[in-house]
C-alpha cells in the first residue's frame, strides 16, 4: 500500500488506517473524507500480500541448506546451483530462456522465485561487492614531498634494508667504499 500512495497522507491519518484495519481485519475499503473522495482498498492490497507470501512459501520449499553442499549456500534441492547466482544473472537482465540453458536441472518457476528468496533470505556476512571499487583514489595528506626528497627517502630506506639499520648514503657511502678498499 505504501507504493500506492499511502505514505503521502500525513501520519495521524496513516494511524487512523491502522486502527481501522485492526478493528476489522477483513475490511474491504474505507474512505478517508465525507464525500468519499478518498478511499483507501485493502482487498487488492490484502490479496497482493496473500500471493507473495504464497510465493514465498514455493521459494522456501524448493530450496535447501546443507553445510556439506556448498558450504551450507542455499541451492535449489537436489543440485549444487546456488539460489544467489541465479537470482544475480536475473538481475543482470539475462533471459529466463538463457539460464534454462545453461541450468538445465532448473524449471521456469524455479528461476523466477530465486529472486524472491534472496529479497526475503539475503546472504549473511559481509558484501560480495567492493563499494569502495566505484570510487578513485582519495588524498589523504595535502602535503607532497619533492622528486630529490621522495628518491633520498627510498634510498635510505634501501640502504636500511641491504645494510642494516645503519644507513649509508651520499659521501657517507662513498668515504665507507674507500676505507673498505684502502683497509
Amino acid at each position: 500500500m505504501e507504493a500506492k500512495g499511502l505514505n503521502s497522507l500525513p501520519l495521524a491519518t496513516r494511524r487512523q488506517v491502522a486502527r481501522v484495519i485492526e478493528l476489522d481485519p477483513g475490511i474491504d475499503a474505507m474512505a478517508l473524507s465525507e464525500g468519499g473522495a478518498i478511499v483507501i482498498q485493502f482487498k487488492l492490497a490484502r490479496k497482493e500480500v496473500d500471493t507473495g507470501l504464497r510465493r514465498l512459501a514455493e521459494a522456501t520449499r524448493m530450496v535447501e541448506s546443507d553445510p556439506e553442499i556448498m558450504r551450507g549456500a542455499p541451492v535449489y534441492k537436489g543440485t549444487r546451483i546456488p539460489v544467489q547466482a541465479v537470482a544475480d544473472i536475473l538481475s543482470q537482465e539475462a533471459s529466463v530462456g538463457e539460464i534454462l540453458e545453461g541450468y538445465p536441472a532448473l524449471t521456469r518457476e524455479k528461476i523466477e522465485l530465486a529472486p524472491i528468496y534472496v529479497k526475503a533470505f539475503p546472504q549473511r556476512g559481509r558484501p560480495a561487492r567492493r563499494l569502495w571499487a566505484a570510487r578513485g583514489p582519495r588524498r589523504v595528506s595535502e602535503q607532497r614531498l619533492s622528486r630529490s626528497a621522495a628518491n633520498t627517502a627510498g634510498h635510505e630506506a634501501l640502504g636500511r634494508r641491504f645494510h642494516g639499520e645503519r644507513a649509508i648514503s651520499g659521501q657517507g657511502a662513498a668515504s665507507a667504499l674507500r676505507a673498505a678498499t684502502n683497509a
